[in-house]
């Protein structure tokens, strides 16, 4: 596929959730939020549900969590273009409640369709619910920063999951911001690493699709080496807040 057909495919899925009626959440939105970010990237991130701003414009990630999101992306060389950012819901709940595991459901063949569409190397989930989708059963508090295989079933067909707080979360505690930060310094070179594996199984040993992802591959001191699969990296995680 090419980056036009990707780009095109994805407005396709954006404009059937701008008018979905599939669950109770459509009729209280002002805006659907189906995504947004460069057809061509490597890494999605994917959180939980829209908020009040994000329901305002139709963007996700632009409120306060967003401003902390970016400022995570920066301190990696990551810019929000680079990526591709959406939720596991694409409509606000009321209030901001957790998401309904029916509305969850209701979302997920659009969720499944975009990670089909870019065929990410890296999936980073924002919170538990997002995390909840691709690590289950596991808690945010012990599981943030690590990573795992992602299943072929979510539509992502060979990728790596990286898990984070919400950065909604790391606004409401300092000790949980001062870990996000450590956490997203992990994440280039799990991509690397996710790219290493994939080159080494695709045909002639190499994976050529698209351009790059923005990777600090310059500058390897941000990304200490990590290592693919479940087992989480060495850190002090008895006094880590749930979220």
């Amino acid at each position: 596929m090419t980056s036009a057909e990707r780009r095109a495919a994805l407005e396709a899925i954006s404009a059937e959730v701008r008018t979905c009626t599939r669950c109770r959440l459509a009729s209280g939105r002002t805006n659907a939020v189906p995504g947004e970010g460069s057809p061509d990237t490597e890494v999605v991130l994917i959180g939980e549900a829209p908020g009040f701003n994000e329901d305002r414009l139709g963007r996700p990630f632009i409120g306060r969590a967003g401003d902390l999101l970016v400022k995570l992306l920066g301190s990696i060389e990551w810019r929000r273009d680079d990526v591709f950012i959406t939720n596991v819901v694409k409509c606000r709940p009321p209030d901001n409640r957790d998401p309904e595991p029916d509305e969850v459901e209701a979302c997920a063949p659009y969720l499944k369709r975009q990670l089909e569409i870019l065929d990410p190397a890296l999936i980073v989930t924002l919170g538990r619910h997002s995390m909840g989708r691709f690590m289950p059963g596991a808690r945010i508090s012990q599981a943030h920063g690590t990573t795992a295989s992602v299943d072929p079933a979510s539509g992502a067909g060979d990728a790596t999951v990286f898990a984070m707080y919400h950065p909604a979360a790391a606004l409401r505690g300092a000790e949980v911001e001062r870990q996000s930060f450590e956490d997203v310094a992990h994440a280039p070179q799990v991509l690397l690493d996710s790219r290493a594996r994939r080159a080494s199984t695709a045909p002639g040993g190499t994976w050529t699709d698209r351009a790059p992802a923005p990777a600090a591959e310059t500058e390897p001191e941000l990304a200490p080496a990590l290592a693919l699969g479940p087992e989480p990296m060495p850190e002090a995680a008895s006094d880590l807040t749930i979220f």
